[in-house]
C-alpha cells in the first residue's frame, strides 16, 4: 500500500541525510582551513619583501657586517699585493671593486689606507678601458 510509509526507508533516508550533512560539514571545515592558509600565504607574499628589506638594512648597519666587510676587503687587498700573476691581479681587482661597490667606504670603520687603495684600483681599472 503506497500510503503506508515503510519504517526502513525513512530510517535509511535519515541516515543518508546525516552522512551527507557530515560530509558537507567536513568539506566546509577543509574549505575554511584552505582559505585561512591561503590568506596567510598572500599576506606573507605582500609583507615579506618589506620585512626582509628592513632586516637587510639593519644587518648592513650592524657592527658585525661592517667589521666583516672591512676584513674581507683587507684580505683581498693583501692577496692582490702578494700575487704576481697579472691575470690573478685582474681577477682580485674586479672582485674587490665589486664587493666595495655595494659598501659605504665613507664609513668611519673603514681605514683610510683601504679607501685610498680602492680609489687607486678604480682609477687603474678606468684607465685600462
Amino acid at each position: 500500500m503506497p500510503w503506508v510509509k515503510n519504517s526502513k526507508n525513512s530510517k535509511g533516508e535519515s541516515m543518508l541525510k546525516g552522512i551527507a550533512a557530515g560530509v558537507g560539514v567536513l568539506i566546509a571545515i577543509l574549505a575554511l582551513g584552505w582559505v585561512v592558509t591561503g590568506n596567510e600565504f598572500f599576506l606573507y607574499k605582500v609583507f615579506a619583501p618589506k620585512t626582509e628589506q628592513v632586516r637587510r638594512g639593519v644587518f648592513e648597519q650592524s657592527r658585525a657586517f661592517n667589521e666583516g666587510m672591512v676584513r674581507e676587503l683587507e684580505n683581498l687587498r693583501l692577496q692582490y699585493l702578494q700575487v704576481t700573476d697579472p691575470d690573478a691581479k685582474a681577477v682580485l681587482a674586479t672582485t674587490m671593486l665589486r664587493r666595495a661597490a655595494g659598501y659605504n667606504l665613507d664609513d668611519p670603520i673603514v681605514p683610510a689606507d683601504l679607501r685610498v687603495f680602492v680609489a687607486q684600483l678604480k682609477r687603474e681599472r678606468l684607465g685600462m678601458r
